[in-house]
């Protein structure tokens, strides 16, 4: 008897996976070692996501976890509201089956079998589908990346990007909610990483969960959220958004400068014509830019929000603060502050963020002298209360 896909849901509203102070520590005849360091992560379903981290970082192990392809050392890991590691060996094994699209590095399509019965054999393994449904689903997964005209050859006889796309029509098979890749792209040109790209956003809008590793970080451009690793930590994820052209390293040390504030709605952050001792990081909520305009009102000119950075132009120019700043009306503001000194000294360590953010120091400028103009000609029309 075949056997439906049983649909994975978040429960009571919480996250669809759940990783809680989850440590890994391999031993060997040279000592141990610690690859997950207490790691605390979430991911909610139907988002994209892009694991980074240079080689040895902890990536691969991360995904492992809540595969349920190795055990934690310690900590829980929480998949739909269920603890993976509380099953017993045989029962991860079919849950991961059934719930789970994987994509490897290196494909791992069986030699002996054609594309189209690669992309069966997990509905075989998990008995999903009457069997002769098995070919048409297949063919269907195979159309949809392109496959079709392929299905009857092995996989040496077409392209490094034809197996990977068929990986990814495999991993789709039993119709799981979640998609892990690891390394997808890692072995093919610009086009047919692109493609997969594309593919990976399109299942997140039909409401697939994506957990992407990668080493690259230009492939986090199209995900939903990225999150860094380094040395088996957590890198902020606010600061691996604000500031993506930080070196993992400095974005790790970064972590430990920040202070997290939080500001209430219609808080002042910042006060026009103020010296600004910080550098602000926007973690939830939205702030208002605000114009001093005729008399006593004042005029919204812009507004920002998560991930996006304020404070910029006076730290890197000198002088005071060209415009306030306030938490937004309707919610509360959470920002990272990083104090003047340690922004000078992030700007002499990283010159490549150094020059990203003068490059929009410029733009906010220019920005700025157009709503002065428009201010002078009376053409606002949004206007916020009087400080």
């Amino acid at each position: 008897m075949a056997r439906t896909q049983p649909k994975l849901a978040s429960v009571d509203g919480s996250n669809l996976i759940e990783i809680e102070q989850v440590v890994k520590t391999f031993s060997n005849a040279a000592g141990e070692f610690t690859a997950l360091r207490g790691i605390d992560l979430s991911f909610e379903e139907g988002e994209f996501v892009a694991v980074i981290g240079k080689s040895g970082s902890g990536k691969s192990t991360l995904l492992n976890m809540f595969t349920g392809i190795d055990h934690p050392t310690s900590g829980k890991v929480l998949v739909g509201g269920v603890d993976i590691y509380a099953m017993s060996e045989s029962k991860r094994s079919l849950w991961r089956g059934r719930n789970l699209g994987i994509v490897f590095q290196f494909f791992q399509l069986l030699p002996m079998l054609n594309l189209l019965e690669n992309v069966m054999l997990p509905m075989d393994y998990v008995g999903m589908y009457e069997v002769n449904e098995r070919p048409k689903r297949a063919m269907e997964l195979l159309h949809m990346v392109g496959l079709e005209e392929q299905a009857q050859k092995l996989p040496r006889a077409v392209s490094t990007g034809q197996q990977q796309s068929a990986a990814i029509a495999r991993a789709l098979s039993t119709d799981a909610p979640i998609i892990v890749a690891d390394e997808p792209t890692g072995n093919l040109d610009s086009r047919s990483a692109s493609h997969i790209i594309d593919l990976f956003a399109e299942l997140s809008s039909r409401g697939k969960t994506i957990v992407m590793v990668t080493h690259d970080p230009s492939m986090t451009k199209r995900t939903s959220r990225t999150v860094v690793i380094s040395d088996g930590v957590i890198v902020n994820e606010t600061i691996a958004q604000a500031l993506p052209l930080l070196s993992q390293s400095l974005m790790k040390e970064l972590s430990n400068k920040v202070e997290k504030i939080g500001f209430q709605p219609g808080e002042t952050i910042i006060r026009s014509k103020e010296s600004i001792p910080k550098f602000f990081m926007i973690v939830s909520g939205a702030v208002d830019i605000i114009l001093q305009g005729r008399g006593k009102d004042n005029l919204i000119i812009s507004q920002l929000g998560m991930n996006d950075f304020f404070g910029e132009i006076e730290l890197m120019r000198g002088g005071k603060s060209i415009a306030s700043v306030r938490a937004a009306a309707d919610t509360p503001v959470e920002v990272l502050a990083l104090s003047r000194e340690d922004f000078s000294w992030l700007m002499e360590a990283s010159p490549l963020t150094e020059k990203s953010i003068g490059n929009i120091v410029q733009k906010r400028l220019e920005e700025k002298k157009q709503a002065d103009r428009r201010k002078r000609k009376g053409l606002f029309g949004r206007k916020a209360k009087t400080e």
